[in-house]
């Protein structure tokens, strides 16, 4: 099957690209906890109220003292209603309808007003805190929490929330005490351990908030501390003591790419330009671009205003987010959300927020990870190319092809000559068959250059072929394979043009065999195998083949008409009919559904076996 590449290359061909990576920062690798990752699963919000988390923490939380629970009536009567009429139960349902239907904001708000009228409900609170967390809500959560205890997780989530938004309204002090009323659990008592210098020295205490920093068994803990006390040393006009605290994470492995900036701007500030040059660009040595570093670059290059030193907010809000990238690295994406959502209250700007998005889109929220990249300002243009390239990335992810074509030309207006972009424009434009529109994007004198990658060559390969413009598609598709030989997907397309065409059949059916071999679970390339079999007339092998890619792709109108094809050719002509019949429900092209329709009437000409040479 010739274009199935063409699905897989929208994502999978753009790593074989350098490029800046401004559209997802590349993963950083800190030094691993010996004791591992905690271990915490955040359950589906909307999973039953009976449903717990499947990990909770061992060590029970120090209890609080509660006022009882009112006791649940029998019967609510009169029914309670806010002030608009809307009774709890509407509210509830309409809630629980918003959440199936990906509207985590929206359900937030009435599910907490749900549970507002009914405080007596445990279930409904569960509900809403789990609603009010997902979708950003923290004061609500905050608010919330006193209806969760039964569930330690969560209760733990809104202590260390409620830590947050204190610091957050700017009373430190009060921040610091809810910090230390009692031990956080994990993975909490890692964000208490992070926060603790940052709200220490919001609240005055000096001595915590300038502590040394002792080396632990937690690497990443290690590395946080640091750079809050090299803050908090800069805030007492310690410079001295500040540089060398900067120097020692300068001088860890990776602690060019993750402290440059933070050292850079601190040597901004001491008016040492030149020495912030050396430093944003070692950092950038060997990384294609991290966005933070590129645009201090820019910025102490035009001789701007140096970045005011950040406040206890801001490095709280920075810890978390550095905590996230340890939490995304072990997949936990719904506890980086967690983290994310509270360094946005700190300190909410476009970096965090296309950190959130990621975090979002990775545990499978499209919905609020959209309305987040969608949110991102244009201050940044590389910031704001990278949201609408990750919005255009979750739209292909729900097949809706026409917003994301539009969030990447906003992209490639942000950004122009971005080849990544460009990348994903013309491959999106093919995927809906728009050929001249992606051969026009193609042919740029930034795509079409002597050293082009691969990937390129392929798509415009590509989109050559589909025009009819075989030979010149041949050319494209051959050279892209000399980047990448044993590529299934380069395979794939050009071995199925050969035999497809009959140009070259034997050459091509091999490579396609190969492909197959390389990725032998991929319905769309064992088709291709099914169909190189069916060409040089091996027919019964071609049945068997194409059984299996239509058990891995059952709604391909293309495979199942090949697979028809092959009944036909081994005389099993009702079944070859039911094949054909069911193609016309799964919505082919014009094209394909007129040949389909003749070959109900006529059935299926002769087909005689082709053969091609090896050049």
């Amino acid at each position: 099957m010739r274009h199935a590449s063409l699905r897989l290359v929208l994502t999978a061909s753009v790593a074989l690209i350098a490029l800046p990576a401004f559209a997802q920062e590349a993963p950083v690798v800190v030094p691993a906890p010996q004791e591992g990752a905690p271990a915490v699963i955040i359950e589906d919000p909307n999973a039953p109220p009976e449903a717990l988390p499947a990990e909770v923490p061992t060590e029970e939380p120090v209890a609080e003292p509660e006022a009882p629970a009112p006791p649940i009536p029998a019967v609510w009567a009169p029914v309670p209603t806010d002030a608009q009429g809307n009774s709890a139960y509407g509210l509830y349902l309409s809630g629980r309808v918003a959440a199936i239907r990906g509207d985590r904001a929206e359900a937030a708000e009435l599910l907490t007003r749900s549970q507002a009228l009914t405080p007596e409900q445990p279930a409904l609170g569960d509900h809403a805190f789990r609603e009010g967390l997902f979708a950003g809500d923290l004061d609500a959560v905050v608010r919330l929490t006193p209806t969760v205890q039964e569930t330690p997780l969560l209760a733990e989530t809104g202590r260390i929330i409620n830590v947050v938004q204190t610091l957050a309204r700017g009373d430190g002090r009060a921040a610091y005490r809810a910090l230390q009323n009692q031990p956080f659990v994990p993975p909490f008592a890692h964000i208490a351990r992070y926060l603790t210098p940052a709200v220490a020295l919001a609240a005055g205490d000096l001595d915590t908030a300038l502590a040394p920093v002792e080396s632990t068994q937690n690497g990443a803990e290690t590395l946080i501390l640091k750079l809050e006390r090299a803050r908090a040393l800069e805030t007492r006009r310690r410079h001295d003591e500040a540089d060398q605290e900067y120097q020692s994470l300068m001088a860890l492995p990776g602690g060019a790419q993750l402290f440059g900036v933070d050292y850079g701007e601190f040597l901004e500030r001491r008016r040492r330009r030149d020495d912030a040059i050396a430093i944003y660009e070692q950092a950038l040595n060997g990384q294609q671009g991290e966005i933070r570093l590129l645009t201090a670059l820019q910025r102490v290059r035009a001789n701007g205003r140096a970045p005011t030193l950040p406040t206890p907010q801001q490095t709280a809000s920075d810890a978390l987010q550095f905590a996230a990238i340890w939490t995304t690295h072990d997949e936990a994406h719904e506890l980086s959300v967690i983290y994310l959502r509270m360094a946005q209250s700190l300190a909410p700007g476009d970096l965090v927020s296309l950190r959130l998005g990621h975090a979002l889109a990775a545990a499978q929220q499209e919905g609020p990870a959209r309305q987040v990249f969608a949110g991102i300002s244009q201050a940044d243009p590389v910031l704001y190319a990278g949201a609408q390239y990750n919005l255009a990335q979750s739209w292909q992810r729900e097949e809706n092809g026409e917003q994301a074509i539009a969030a990447l030309r906003r992209a490639d207006a942000a950004v122009p000559d971005q080849l990544l972009v460009q990348h994903g424009l013309a491959a999106q434009l093919i995927a809906l068959e728009r050929n001249g529109e992606a051969l026009e994007v193609l042919n740029r004198p930034s795509m079409n250059g002597a050293n082009q990658p691969g990937p390129v060559r392929f798509l415009r390969g590509a989109a050559l072929e589909r025009l009819g413009r075989i030979d010149e598609a041949e050319t494209e598709l051959w050279t892209a394979l000399q980047t990448s030989p044993e590529d299934p997907m380069m395979l794939n397309h050009l071995g199925y043009l050969w035999v497809d065409s009959g140009r070259r059949v034997e050459q091509g059916a091999e490579m396609i065999a190969r492909a197959h071999a390389a990725d032998p679970e991929n319905g769309n390339i064992q088709d291709s195998l099914g169909w190189a079999q069916f060409r040089q007339g091996q027919y019964e092998t071609a049945v068997e083949t194409l059984e299996g890619a239509v058990a891995k792709e059952p709604a391909n109108a293309e495979i199942v008409d090949h697979l028809g094809d092959a009944y036909w050719q081994v005389g099993r002509r009702r079944e070859a009919e039911w094949q054909w019949s069911r193609v016309l429900t799964l919505e082919p092209e014009a094209e394909r559904r007129a040949e389909v329709q003749q070959k109900l009437e006529d059935g299926l000409p002769v087909q005689i076996p082709v053969t091609g040479a090896r050049p």
